[in-house]
């Protein structure tokens, strides 16, 4: 089944030197463009890291030190990467826990503001979760009927992310073909900054989700403990956690 697009949709997947959104750095990027006309562009990055890439990296993707050498830094290809994405909703696998949040913390290095408040965002490892329960490589065998061959390269995972998720349109009747309602559906929390640790309580509000301030409203918290802003700022949290926290902070004092 094909998607049903009012807009376009950005599939990406990124391959790292490690997991940790705040510390490591991308190695390399995939951005497989589609259309509403179904047109599709696709695009791969390899990224100098500015630091090495740890055997255990390598190991899962099979990208060294030297096929990155004389690549650009993701700062080099930061805006381009960003005209991408502008206008377009996003998708891609595990990418609402890992890949966005990436993404946006080395935009945000860059000094790139792509605004991530606009699009809507489809996780299809969500969607193979709740149905299926297993990983990229068996999601592309069950739905698709093919080997991944490529598995964790960047190229390889976003096209099969592609591919999985207008298969499991076919499969699954409940599935909506809207991106709103994919989008709902592959939500884990309704987080405000990407790593979760600020969410949306059922009335809109920002809520603090971990600490000791668990569960109180971010509002509040900033009123009675001023210092707690201080704190997170120089504290080892993403950079879009720490935005996020500030645009609270700013609009509490207007």
């Amino acid at each position: 089944m094909e998607l049903n697009l009012t807009k376009p949709v950005v599939f990406f997947d990124l391959e790292t030197t490690g997991t940790s959104v705040t510390n490591d750095r991308i190695v390399e990027i995939c951005l497989l463009k589609v259309f509403p006309d179904g047109k599709e562009t696709a695009r791969t990055y390899r990224v100098n890291p500015g630091r090495p890439i740890p055997p255990a990296a390598t190991a899962v993707h099979h990208i060294t030190d030297d096929d990155v050498r004389d690549k650009p830094t993701f700062a080099q290809i930061a805006q381009e990467v960003a005209n991408l994405f502008e206008g377009s909703d996003i998708a891609g696998f595990n990418s609402n826990r890992f890949d966005v949040p990436m993404l946006a913390e080395e935009f945000l290095r860059a000094g790139v503001d792509l605004d991530f408040s606009r699009p809507r965002f489809i996780d299809v490892q969500v969607i193979y979760y709740k149905m299926e329960q297993r990983t990229l490589s068996a999601a592309y065998k069950f739905y698709c009927g093919k080997n991944l061959e490529d598995a964790h390269s960047a190229e390889g995972d976003t096209r099969a992310t592609y591919e999985v998720l207008k298969a499991q349109l076919d499969r699954y009747d409940q599935l909506q073909n809207n991106i709103d309602w994919l989008s709902e559906y592959t939500s884990y929390t309704r987080n405000v900054d990407f790593s979760g640790f600020f969410i949306y309580n059922e009335k809109g509000e920002e809520i603090v989700n971990f600490g000791k301030y668990k569960g109180q409203r971010l509002t509040e918290v900033l009123y009675r403990d001023p210092s707690y802003y201080d704190w997170i700022m120089k504290s080892d949290f993403p950079l879009n956690t720490k935005q996020v926290l500030t645009k609270v902070r700013l609009r509490e004092r207007r």
